[in-house]
């Protein structure tokens, strides 16, 4: 039997509809799930979803806009919005680990009948080329595209494959939007109260499922008010915590490398996706605050705030000091 790959647009921490979604669908044990991004935040239910994608075998995840926000975030780069800091109060110590398994999503796929993104694609410009912001959907990336060309970008759109997009619900109602049977757009409102929309392929057929109502409307308001989210206990960090957190980094930094170059030369590393990539280097980063650390430089975005965030306390940052040689495997056995 030929295998299908369920497409499935913006589920924004709507777990019981994916659930609903799956069983409409009816897959096969080789089938495939694409969420197409934006599965996390403002619904009650992001840690079920995301435990979801990290742990299902035939379950694949991309990025879109609010996982690069929270990537983002992490390096210092901007300040997290409210859905954000909820989503960050939901996973709570998984918060840091899961940020690092974000950074390792792809920014498109490209399928034997589509290509895969989770915001837009710049007319002409090959997968590879397209600017991050543009593929994600930001702000500035939807800004690129309106200052460089005089009509929407899938009215330009004019490749041999079909594109599925999500991020914005184009239609305004719980249908999705399909252009000229070139370009998809899944995302149908779920969290705001309308539908979880789905597309098989090969056979591009549509499956949707109704919302339970306004998900995010609730959460605000009642489950995790505002106030409740900016409430952050008080900790004080001396100079003499501050000069062993500057080492502990530093130590960080050095593990980082030596463990990066010994993945590097495991035999047909260079061969596998980014994802089976990320595995490797973190069966060998070990586990605890000490790994989620090691993640962080991996991505790039290991600095002093996010050590802080990690670690929360200056007792803890003296612990995974004291302890880092335990922590993670850098023995040559």
């Amino acid at each position: 039997m030929l295998m299908q790959i369920l497409v499935v647009g913006d589920i924004h921490g709507c777990y019981v509809e994916l659930l609903a979604l799956l069983e409409k669908a009816g897959l096969g044990q080789d089938d495939i799930v694409i969420a197409l991004g934006d599965f996390i935040d403002r619904g009650s239910e992001t840690p079920q979803v995301l435990n979801y994608f990290q742990n299902t075998p035939y379950a694949r995840a991309m990025m879109g806009n609010h996982e690069r926000k929270h990537v983002r975030a992490a390096r210092g780069e901007l300040a997290l919005a409210l859905s954000q800091r909820i989503s960050c109060l939901q996973l709570g110590d998984a918060y840091a680990e899961t940020v690092a398994w974000m950074g390792t999503l792809p920014l498109f796929i490209e399928a034997a009948e589509a290509i895969l993104v989770h915001g837009y694609l710049e007319p002409e410009v090959p997968l590879v080329d397209q600017h991050p912001s543009v593929l994600c959907g930001t702000m500035g990336g939807e800004r690129f595209l309106r200052e460089r060309y005089d009509r929407p970008w899938y009215e330009h759109y004019d490749g041999e494959k079909a594109v599925v997009v999500g991020h914005h619900n184009y239609t305004g109602t719980d249908q999705p939007f399909v252009y000229r049977d070139k370009v998809f757009g899944l995302d149908t409102s779920c969290v705001h109260g309308l539908a979880l929309t789905g597309l098989l392929l090969p056979s591009f057929r549509i499956l949707s499922v109704p919302s339970r109502g306004d998900l995010w409307a609730h959460v605000r308001e009642t489950r995790l008010p505002p106030r409740a989210v900016r409430a952050r206990p008080e900790v004080t960090w001396s100079e003499q915590d501050e000069l062993a957190l500057a080492r502990l980094i530093e130590k960080v930094r050095q593990a980082h490398r030596v463990l990066l170059d010994r993945v590097r030369f495991l035999p047909g590393y260079v061969d596998l996706s980014p994802r089976e990539q990320a595995k490797r280097y973190a069966a060998g980063a070990g586990r605890g605050p000490w790994a989620v650390l090691l993640q962080l430089a991996r991505l790039g975005a290991l600095n002093v705030e996010a050590a802080r965030r990690v670690l929360k306390t200056p007792e803890a940052l003296h612990r995974t000091l004291a302890g880092w040689r335990d922590s993670v495997n850098l023995s040559d056995d």
